[in-house]
């Protein structure tokens, strides 16, 4: 498979991280209800429907949702960094906030011991401070009743035929850089091909939205033939009737992982971990993957095959997925930021 080699090392959790009592122990009787720290909306009703009431019918555990941004999560943690007890059991979170939290020596190690499903998730994805949850490939959305032949890379938004046709979305400028990166030959380890291929694409008119909504509404009144997007945002459009066929893209397709783990002052930690391992049930992976279109992380979750053509890549596909260089995307985001706002949109 396509995966960088840095991405497939073990993420550090820090010096002072610590294995906890098994999962396969019986939960005991926790101190009062596991605090989850997550999103609202589909996410956060799913968990309640999918994984908060089966664990409390299973284990008696009750749940209570901590609901944000991810940004106030992040700060709330690392500034709970340095007390005895922190106020959040479990925290969901990105892939890339899970590395930065994981260097910040913030989370717990999540081993095979205190997540008993951990061996059913998918090796790629595995990570030493928290658990895969869902996760989604980035990849080339277009209006096949506009563009009846697909693009095949992400080199084809470049072409001159879609001028005053190409969307992206504004806060995903990240995932827009590194596509641009890719089609200018660079990789998840290299974004400097980035910038140059930027100002070729605002040549080109593209038209920047302020947010995935707007760009689904561009879409939908066709001022926008094609963008680069996840795979799991596609499906839900297309369920709301916007015209969309995806194509994976030859250089490859980066994915995003939404991942949880548990914060080393947890209070409630054995419960914390049980609910990691309900996260991975594929009961629970398979209703996210109905209402959201994000594939499963571990492999005994079955889809339907209608489904799984939708929001899975198949076998010559997932040769193509390539997963995030965390420590050099991290390492050069400001200055990713400061070119897309100050140059490329400006």
């Amino acid at each position: 498979m396509s995966y960088s080699r840095r991405t497939f090392l073990s993420l550090s959790c820090g010096s002072g991280a610590a294995l906890l009592v098994g999962n396969s122990q019986s939960v005991a009787a926790s101190a009062g209800p596991i605090v989850v720290g997550t999103w609202g909306g589909d996410y956060g009703q799913l968990l309640g429907d999918l994984v908060d009431k089966p664990l409390a019918t299973a284990k008696g555990i009750e749940v209570v949702q901590d609901v944000a941004n991810v940004d106030p999560r992040k700060t709330k943690l690392l500034a709970e960094r340095g007390s005895r007890r922190g106020s959040m059991d479990v925290a969901c979170l990105s892939d890339t906030d899970a590395y930065l939290l994981s260097q910040s020596d913030v989370l717990e190690q999540v081993g095979a011991d205190q997540v008993s499903r951990l061996g059913s998730v998918f090796r790629q994805l595995r990570k030493k401070c928290s658990i895969p949850h869902i996760y989604s490939a980035q990849v080339i959305l277009y209006n096949p009743t506009k563009i009846p032949v697909p693009p095949r890379s992400y080199a084809d938004l470049w072409d001159a035929r879609w001028r005053g046709r190409i969307g992206l979305s504004d806060i995903l400028y990240g995932a827009n850089t590194l596509a641009a990166a890719l089609a200018g030959g660079g990789s998840v380890s290299n974004f400097d091909p980035a910038e140059k291929k930027l100002l070729e694409l605002r040549s080109l008119d593209v038209k920047i939205y302020p947010s995935n909504e707007a760009l689904a509404a561009a879409l939908k009144s066709e001022e926008v033939w094609i963008t680069v997007m996840w795979l799991a945002r596609g499906f839900m459009w297309k369920k709301a009737g916007i015209p969309l066929a995806h194509v994976v893209p030859e250089e490859g397709t980066p994915t995003v992982v939404f991942e949880a783990g548990v914060p080393r002052n947890a209070k409630n930690k054995v419960e914390a971990f049980a609910y990691l391992d309900a996260m991975l049930d594929p009961r629970a992976q398979t209703g996210f993957a109905e209402k959201m279109g994000y594939a499963p992380t571990v492999r005994d979750a079955t889809l339907p095959e209608e489904l799984a053509r939708e929001v899975l890549l198949n076998e010559e596909e997932r040769t193509r997925l390539l997963l995030l260089d965390y420590a050099y995307s991290t390492g050069r985001s400001q200055r990713t930021l400061d070119f897309w706002n100050k140059q490329f949109k400006a």
